[in-house]
């Protein structure tokens, strides 16, 4: 079983940073994709950024150009750098593992989510 914890999270000002960090356990950390979601308060959850186990990344257009993923094999950890942040990027965020082979999920996994909230 692995288990993922993130960590980070805070109340921060409109304009301010907050750099969230989510550590795995286990030994499949390296050969998973690793994604960060978020759920605004009252909507669905949706993904932010993905980073593949090569190193690949992806973003949500509303958050491209602000936010940035980054994964540490050797600490088991990938991270999430929010620059520029709005009160719009208020939500609960959460870490997902996953491994997909030939179109089928091999596992997916998440973590409890840490609380990010952007106001004056």
């Amino acid at each position: 079983q692995v288990q993922l914890v993130e960590s980070g999270g805070g109340l921060v000002q409109p304009g301010g940073s907050l750099r969230l960090s989510c550590a795995a356990s286990g030994s499949i950390f390296s050969s998973s994709g690793m994604k960060w979601y978020r759920q605004p308060p009252g909507k669905q959850r949706e993904l932010v950024a993905r980073i593949t186990n090569g190193g690949s990344t992806n973003y949500a257009d509303s958050v491209k150009g602000r936010f940035t993923i980054s994964r540490d094999n050797t600490k088991n950890t990938v991270y999430l750098q929010m620059n520029s942040l709005k009160s719009e990027d208020t939500a609960v965020y959460y870490c997902n593992a996953y491994r997909t082979e030939w179109g089928v999920v091999k596992y997916d996994y998440w973590g409890q989510g840490t609380q990010v909230t952007v106001s004056s």
